[in-house]
């Protein structure tokens, strides 16, 4: 499955080259942030996704963006499609989002998850899922993210980040069968592995705030076009 589809702390901010203006706010992928690497979170961010129900999913537009989050990262994200199945198309999509002060966010702007579900055999190795979700992910172009209204430049050669391989656990209502694949049976699985573009934006200060991101896939003609309208709340 092809998805579009967000304590101590070691930001290493000065290693990137970003606008002084989001500097301080945008943690470097070489960091281990909150007790775990990007390609950590991005296990986590699959993780989250994967468990929650269909008709309480926000990234299904079904309910708030607060569904299942808890600690100190949240997850954003955009839309979900299954390549092949014809259901992508063009998603433009704007959201409203109460983030409690002092969360971080892990934000998914591009990525592509398959699993030992999808391929239907238990033997299924996990370099070979990393190779079918690296090559999705080679395809996008005009990947980009903005904080309150300022690009991150270089995002998809500096942020691209391969998961670790990880366990999840689906609901019988799953994102599986909402985009058209399965029929898939809610249950335990492993292994599943992610490929894809994510940033994690260190806490913002109270009030409002914009994170947009934007992904062309020129191999489907799919264009993913997400904005958060934030509050932070005190």
């Amino acid at each position: 499955m092809k998805r579009i589809a967000v304590i101590a702390i070691v930001l290493g901010l000065a290693l990137l080259v970003v606008p002084s203006a989001m500097a301080q706010f945008v943690v470097n992928p070489s960091s281990v942030a909150y007790g775990r690497t990007y390609g950590e979170w991005s296990s986590a961010w699959q993780q989250w996704a994967l468990s929650i129900p269909v008709a309480h999913h926000p990234l299904f537009d079904n309910d708030d963006c607060s569904v299942g989050q808890s600690g100190p990262v949240w997850f954003l994200g955009g839309k979900f499609c299954a390549i092949g199945n014809n259901n992508c198309g063009t998603s433009n999509v704007v959201r409203s989002c109460t983030v409690p002060v002092g969360t971080a966010l892990y934000v998914a702007v591009v990525n592509a998850e398959w699993s030992v579900l999808e391929m239907n055999d238990p033997k299924v190795q996990i370099a070979d899922l990393r190779s079918l979700a690296a090559g999705w992910i080679d395809g996008s172009t005009n990947v980009w993210l903005a904080l309150d209204g300022v690009k991150i430049p270089h995002l998809k050669s500096n942020f691209r980040v391969q998961s670790t391989a990880f366990p999840f656990t689906i609901p019988d209502d799953n994102l599986f069968n909402a985009v058209g694949e399965g029929p898939y049976s809610g249950g335990a699985y492993f292994p599943g592995v992610d490929d894809g573009v994510y940033v994690m934006l260190a806490p913002l200060r109270p009030g409002p705030h914009q994170v947009h991101f934007h992904t062309y896939v020129p191999a489907y003609n799919f264009t993913l076009d997400i904005t958060y309208n934030l509050t932070v709340a005190k």
